[in-house]
């Protein structure tokens, strides 16, 4: 009798301890991307910001420079940053960022840049590059508040200032989901649809192209598939359903496009378009400035000084892809960002002087949560109002 009381009373004291135990173990910050210090800003209005961007910044071996530079234009201090560098990369290129990150005085008063410490193997064409935003999406999830999730890559860069931005978006409803999608896959059927594929970077260490099996599979019944551009903005909303989706099919379509060439090109395509809660939250637009050559090639043009009065005039708030310290660059930091070499994209935050623009490069505790939008706020609101028009909004989204 006196072992069967123990019994109970033992199993009711571990289940009564699991209970408490467990929301503790949930809530527990994830050690590395803790904000190396709380946000000890004097904020003598108490302002926020009317919307806020979660950014992750994805980069290869070799684009420290470029990565550098890109974090530097693309800084807030109402944002969040995760910054991806490739497992590849060798391991004095992962220490340089790392301590880059920790030993900036901006980025380590107020806490807001992170970087994976525990990276995935990036494979062209594979999952694995799929794996690494969902990844970074519900790290930046769990760890901070924002409305927007954006993700980018070393080879990017903004046409506007974060100001620019944040009140071009601020007038705009927080559940719009900015992803280029169409039904019409056309080559992409057979030589996307059908292709059963492996990416040897889910199971090894080392870097190898993806193979091909030799059978073929028929295309889904069960939803319908979409294609469009791997640059997104997604809304938070749709960010935690693709992360902790309540019904099935955000895992359903994770598990076909685990073998699905170039998924990121496809899965939050063909995930918003069969959900019924979020398919009329799209918008049709990935708001990057890209140009192709013709015929198109496997990428994108590297773009420069030619290009500049076009991607101004495009309104887009990102263009893609640069290369190293291209000159149009300095074009785009000094006509457009208000930026100097090393230092950070103009805005209110760092603005000293009323009357003129210096060298952005503390943040000013008092102007936290002060927005300076520019010439770039009025282009973006202008396409904005655009694409996300009534006339425009549904007769773009999601058709079959």
């Amino acid at each position: 009798m006196g072992i069967k009381v123990f019994m109970v009373s033992f199993m009711f004291t571990t289940i009564l301890l699991s209970v408490l135990y467990l929301p503790t173990k949930l809530s527990i910050p994830i050690t590395r991307f803790n904000p190396m210090a709380t946000l000890n800003i004097v904020h003598p209005s108490n302002r926020t910001y009317p919307v806020t961007f979660a950014y992750l910044i994805s980069a290869s071996k070799g684009d420290i420079i470029k990565l550098k530079r890109t974090l530097h234009a693309l800084y807030h201090p109402g944002n969040q940053y995760l910054i991806h560098l490739d497992y590849e990369a060798p391991a004095s290129e992962h220490k340089q960022i790392a301590e880059f990150v920790s030993n900036h005085p901006v980025f380590s008063l107020v806490g807001n840049v992170y970087i994976v410490g525990k990276p995935n193997l990036v494979t062209y064409r594979g999952p694995t590059m799929l794996a690494t935003t969902l990844h970074a999406m519900s790290m930046l999830l769990r760890c901070c508040k924002w409305d927007w999730f954006i993700n980018l890559s070393a080879s990017d860069y903004p046409l506007v200032t974060q100001d620019d931005l944040i009140h071009a978006f601020s007038g705009l409803p927080k559940d719009l989901n900015f992803i280029q999608h169409s039904s019409q896959l056309g080559w992409k059927l057979n030589k996307r649809g059908k292709p059963i594929i492996i990416d040897p970077g889910l199971y090894s260490r080392n870097k190898s192209e993806i193979w091909w099996v030799i059978k073929q599979r028929t295309l889904p019944t069960a939803f319908k598939l979409y294609t469009g551009s791997a640059w997104t903005v997604i809304s938070r909303s749709f960010a935690e359903y693709s992360i902790v989706g309540w019904d099935n099919l955000p895992r359903t379509l994770l598990l076909y496009y685990t073998n699905f060439v170039s998924s990121p090109e496809g899965y939050f395509q063909t995930l918003i378009c069969n959900s019924v809660d979020y398919k009329n939250t799209t918008v049709n637009h990935d708001l990057h400035y890209i140009t192709w050559d013709t015929p198109p090639k496997q990428h994108p043009r590297s773009l420069g000084l030619k290009d500049y009065r076009r991607m101004v005039q495009s309104s887009r708030p990102f263009a893609r892809k640069f290369k190293r310290n291209d000159p149009v660059l300095d074009k785009i930091d000094r006509e457009l960002l208000k930026r100097r070499h090393g230092k950070f994209t103009y805005g209110g935050w760092c603005a000293e002087n009323e009357k003129k623009q210096r060298a952005c490069s503390s943040l000013q505790g008092e102007n936290y949560g002060v927005l300076k939008p520019g010439a770039g706020s009025r282009r973006l609101k202008s396409l904005l109002t655009k694409i996300a028009s009534a006339r425009s909004f549904s007769k773009r989204q999601c058709r079959p």
